[in-house]
């Protein structure tokens, strides 16, 4: 990606656009717009202009096909939610991961399946 700050947030929107085209590989404006129509009222236009400022953010690359333009996410979904993440623990709890996991603990936002899988992972780096 570009620049951090500005560049690494996605708005809720954007976010759902980037979900949609990872899902999909590489696609044009019309395809996700199609995916996109299916959950909410959207004009297409609308999704040509995400999709051209995710372009200038430096989260997609797009190349001439024919008479449409095809973009690919130039992350993978994993990456570019792992800097989601780090920005969101950095800005919020000033970089350390220990009060969002107490958080998520304490407000029963992870099942009793998810805590033996983070054991299972913290065991297996160990």
């Amino acid at each position: 990606m570009k620049n951090a700050d500005s560049h690494l947030t996605l708005t809720e929107f954007e976010l759902e656009i980037m979900h949609v085209i990872w899902e999909l590989g590489s696609c044009t404006v019309r395809q996700v717009y199609e995916v996109l129509r299916e959950r909410k009222k959207i004009a297409y236009t609308t999704v040509m202009t995400m999709m051209n400022i995710l372009e200038s953010k430096g989260h997609l690359d797009k190349h001439k096909q024919g008479r449409a333009f095809v973009y690919q996410p130039v992350q993978a979904k994993s990456a570019v939610i792992s800097g989601l993440v780090e920005d969101f623990v950095s800005r919020v709890f000033q970089g350390s991961v220990r009060p969002l996991v107490l958080s998520l603990v304490k407000d029963r936002k992870l099942s009793e399946k998810d805590l033996e899988e983070i054991s299972r992972m913290i065991k297996e780096t160990e």
